[in-house]
């Protein structure tokens, strides 16, 4: 189903994101994690798009595999760095014949081991101009785009950060889905900037529980980060193992999708991880009536 059409449909959306599986092992785990997770019937699940030509085949496999194996809606992502339209236009093709509908479009992240990164004269400068390319030639398929509540890294200005989110909204972006976030205050305050400059389209929020020290280390080293509260930093820190953790971050966790349920967002959007028990354990306290 078109995502426009899904959420139009009243009520707060859940969806679910999965990453592409490199070992046979991990590709285990995450089928099972998806197994777990179809009972609660989400309004759509997306598989993210890793840099470098492998990833993307992995990332086009597991979203096919979805399509044909489960009755879920799938949004396959889609990002500009290192990729010529030619190869995203085939990648398209394959995906509505494939019966895919959904795409979720990112400019991504340049290769670390390329400092001087530049995209290729053939390939798509801004998200926007993907944004633009897709509604031309395939205006059948529904598009989501990225948006940062804490604010994106490499634009400090604000209301520049905005203009550029609404060229995604006005090349045609049909929905936009945040970064993850631990304070909702900045979700809230993003929703009002986005109503200051016009835009209209849904908004989802982006959920990722906290489940190891190591893991919250690694979301602050992201380039695309994440602000941790010093609540939610000093709790972690005095857990006494990755267990422990994991009940604080899950717990966080649910105190905010409560807040956004309980405020009727338009949707809440878990990062997993290709894990199922944080999610499930967030569904539980929430009492969440699967559709």
């Amino acid at each position: 189903m078109h995502i426009a059409e899904i959420l139009k449909q009243p009520g707060t959306h859940f969806s679910f994101e999965f990453f592409p599986p490199k070992t046979t092992e991990a590709a285990q785990t995450l089928f099972e994690s998806i197994q777990e997770l179809t009972p609660l019937n989400p309004s759509y699940v997306s598989v993210t798009y890793g840099a470098g030509g492998s990833a993307h085949r992995l990332t086009s496999e597991v979203v096919i595999r979805l399509q044909k194996e489960t009755h879920l809606t799938v949004v396959a992502h889609l990002t500009a760095v290192g990729a010529s339209r030619n190869e995203i236009y085939h990648l398209l093709e394959t995906y509505v014949n494939s019966g895919i509908r959904n795409v979720m479009v990112l400019r991504g992240d340049p290769p670390r081991n390329q400092p001087d990164y530049t995209p290729a004269a053939d390939g798509f400068q801004h998200a926007a101009e993907m944004v633009a390319f897709i509604k031309k030639y395939f205006p059948s398929l529904g598009v989501g785009v990225a948006g940062f509540p804490e604010g994106h890294p490499e634009t400090p200005n604000r209301l520049k950060e905005m203009d550029y989110l609404k060229a995604k909204v006005d090349a045609g972006a049909d929905y936009i889905c945040t970064q993850l976030f631990f304070d909702n205050r900045d979700y809230f305050d993003f929703c009002e900037r986005c109503e200051i400059v016009g835009i209209t389209i849904p908004i989802i929020a982006g959920l990722m529980p906290v489940t190891t020290r190591h893991g919250l280390t690694r979301m602050a080293d992201l380039a695309l980060g994440a602000r941790i509260p010093a609540k939610l930093l000093r709790a972690v820190l005095r857990a006494e193992s990755d267990e422990a953790v994991e009940r604080v971050g899950v717990y966080w966790a649910t105190q905010q999708a409560f807040d956004l349920y309980d405020r009727n967002v338009a949707g809440i959007h878990f990062y997993t991880l290709n894990r199922s028990k944080p999610t499930l354990r967030i569904y539980e306290a929430l009492a969440v009536t699967t559709r």
